[in-house]
């Protein structure tokens, strides 16, 4: 207890003293890692089932909305958790904090289980209620069934990873993410091509890499003296409990899930042009979510920094923060977009060179979101901070604009205006205004917090 209890103390001043120039690279870095890590789970398994065909090609963006809402809820109760477990440990209640993080794994394994068995029971109607055409359904199901086992695991991996970023311990949380996407990208071509299994052979080395990446964290959570033990006896669902959690994951549950319902009707909506469409929107939904990622990880550094912050009142730094966030994700994503345009029709092609419709659409596609990356990270950081803070429905308001309340709307007028070109151009139209949406409700915040610091 001893040496657990000084080590959060030198935690508790590290986060409120080291300049904010120092501490959010520092902790950023190994979330930047975890999450590219992620992203490239769902990336490596395109690349590979790309080249079995463009029907296959299809499926894994269509399950890809079913991965989106695993995620969602597992990001859900991680971020809402490690908020409140920041400002719990900034208030110095480790007690709170501790129940906190038990609460949410316990939630997460049993809305797994649930999940993985619903889904595998009404298997092909999930499918084609995820925007399968008859050609990409049975690639669907052979993918989607071992998804589907492994969502439970999926979903505590994702809790646990935040549970550990929020107490300042990015770095145990990007071994066991990274050592899962290695082992995914290994495995991915042995059981598709030299087993033969095919997209069935994609989605057991992701689930296998799941699994893995789950028991190193939770080997991380509870045998380490400076992480806060995931123990059964702190489960304590309470509605106050959940209020908690839900109301501070709120937004990054938006996100992901309207992400997930985007990815359906994006998929209904490139249907009528058929495979090659959905398939192209696919590539590029990965690899901008690739990039994004990467933007998410920084932002997912400033957080704890934010949360510890806030709880110890410190409002002049939490504003420092995130003018410091701001301002390096703005250059960087400006400086990537560049670079990528003028390499969007090579990267197509690695995903799907025997398509040469696939790579017309998925070109294009890509050049027009990568111009919108400078407000992406704009819009990225207005909703980590407002998220951050406990602000819960001004976050969620931000996270739904994106991916929600312009997307969809933009994907079903678009296209009976513009046909495929209406689709390609959905998410940058989408992006502009929701960048209008963050300035308003971010500039308030601002507001506030100079007032609160005086």
């Amino acid at each position: 207890m001893g040496l657990k209890a000084k080590t959060q103390e030198e935690k508790y001043r590290q986060m409120l003293e080291t300049p904010v120039s120092r501490l959010i690279p520092g902790l950023a870095v190994p979330t930047i890692i975890s999450m590219l890590v992620t992203s490239i789970y769902n990336m490596a398994d395109t690349f590979f089932v790309s080249q079995i065909g463009t029907s296959a090609s299809g499926a894994v963006g269509v399950i890809f909305s079913a991965m989106a809402m695993i995620q969602a809820l597992g990001f859900c109760l991680g971020m809402g958790s490690g908020n409140y477990i920041s400002r719990s440990l900034g208030d110095q209640n480790t007690k709170e904090a501790g129940k906190a993080a038990a609460t949410a794994f316990f939630t997460a394994l049993l809305l797994g289980v649930a999940i993985a068995a619903g889904g595998l029971l009404f298997l092909r109607p999930l499918v084609f209620f995820l925007g399968a055409t008859e050609t990409i359904a049975p690639y669907a199901q052979d993918y989607a069934k071992y998804i589907l086992l492994a969502a439970p695991f999926m979903m505590c991996s994702f809790v646990m990873n935040n549970i550990l970023r929020s107490q300042g311990n990015a770095m145990y949380a990007m071994v066991g993410i990274t050592v899962g996407g290695v082992l995914n990208i290994i495995l991915d071509p042995i059981f598709i091509f030299t087993l033969g299994l095919g997209t069935a052979g994609a989605a057991i080395a992701t689930a296998l890499s799941q699994i893995i990446s789950f028991v190193i964290l939770f080997l991380q959570c509870n045998l380490r003296q400076d992480c806060l033990s995931i123990r059964l006896r702190e489960f304590t669902p309470s509605l106050k409990m959940y209020w908690e959690i839900l109301y501070a994951g709120a937004p990054s549950f938006a996100r992901q899930s309207i992400a997930s319902v985007s990815v359906i009707i994006l998929n209904v909506a490139a249907g009528p042009f058929g495979d090659a469409a959905i398939a192209a929107m696919s590539i590029v939904s990965r690899f901008m979510m690739f990039i994004n990622s990467a933007l998410i990880g920084f932002g997912q550094g400033f957080q704890p920094v934010c949360g510890f912050n806030f709880g110890a009142k410190r409002y002049d730094r939490v504003l420092e923060a995130y003018w410091f966030c701001v301002k390096v994700a703005v250059v960087m994503l400006t400086i990537l977009g560049l670079a990528c345009i003028g390499f969007s029709r090579e990267i197509i092609t690695q995903f799907r060179r025997e398509d040469l419709q696939v790579i017309e659409i998925g070109t294009l596609a890509l050049r027009l979101q990568l111009l919108t990356l400078p407000i992406q990270a704009w819009i990225t950081m207005a909703n980590m901070l407002s998220q951050s803070i406990g602000y819960g429905f001004r976050a969620t308001l931000v996270a739904l604009g994106r991916q929600g309340l312009f997307l969809i709307p933009a994907l079903w007028i678009m296209p009976r205006i513009w046909g495929i070109r209406g689709i390609q151009a959905a998410q940058p139209v989408s992006d502009l205004f929701t960048f209008v949406l963050a300035t308003v409700v971010v500039m308030g915040i601002v507001k506030e917090l100079k007032e609160k610091s005086g």
